[in-house]
């Protein structure tokens, strides 16, 4: 299983960076977030609801996102590896995408109603129809393309220790030309890392929105059923 999903989020993720015209690029997606192999295993694990009614300015002012916008940004973690691994899906956010930064879909750090720097940039979900996604596990630290304070890239110095110190702290997010400050946004909510595997519920922090709990729940248990088939239908094709 594993060495299938491995193959499956490399293979996408290219397809999505050639169709994109992210992989030849220059500074798109530097050798500082070149793509790696699945880790054997992972340290943490988040899922985040992406809602237009979640999307902040830049002065942090509620602003509309794609109306009939949703989606589902699920990340697992090695931070002692430093890599990230990233399953993305969005519906009904209608490209063209436009971001300042590397890539437009991302993840910032700041608390729920609050903007701040993207600290992780992913190749933006492509498809045809409603339905886009992105799949992949990236290496980190890596270049977002936007220059924070003091002068450095906000990605440069960035360690996924610090997301998983304080997950609540930190948000997902995709951008359009029509929706330049967020087509759809949500926090991160921490869930098991076993997730479809284990059947586990989440764990969340206390001040975790209700729906994002809700989504997270329920990821975990379309991942579970997600199993179930997968394992049924070889044992189908066996007999």
């Amino acid at each position: 299983m594993r060495t299938t999903t491995r193959a499956r989020r490399l293979a996408t993720t290219t397809a999505v960076l050639a169709g994109s015209g992210l992989l030849a690029a220059a500074g798109a997606l530097p050798a500082s977030a070149a793509q790696v192999d699945e880790p054997d295993s992972f340290t943490s694990a988040y899922t985040v609801e992406l809602s237009p009614d979640m999307v902040v300015n830049a002065e942090n002012e509620p602003v509309e996102g794609q109306p009939g916008g949703s989606g589902t940004m699920q990340l697992h973690v090695n931070s002692d590896e430093e890599v990230v691994c990233f399953d993305i899906t969005t519906r009904g956010v209608t490209p063209p995408y436009e971001s300042a930064a590397a890539t437009a879909t991302h993840v910032h750090e700041a608390p729920r109603g609050e903007a701040g720097p993207p600290r992780l940039a992913f190749p933006n979900p492509e498809g045809d129809g409603d339905v886009r996604t992105s799949s992949g596990c990236l290496q980190v630290p890596m270049t977002t393309g936007i220059e924070g304070e003091d002068g450095q890239d906000t990605g440069a110095d960035f360690s996924l220790a610090d997301l998983e110190a304080d997950p609540a702290a930190f948000f997902g997010d995709t951008h359009t030309s029509d929706y330049v400050a967020g087509a759809v946004r949500g926090q991160l909510v921490q869930v098991p890392v076993g997730g479809a595997d284990t059947g586990a519920g989440g764990l969340v922090d206390e001040g975790a929105p209700t729906g994002a709990l809700v989504a997270g729940a329920g990821l975990v248990a379309a991942g579970a059923a997600g199993v179930v088939l997968l394992r049924r239908r070889s044992e189908s094709a066996q007999d």
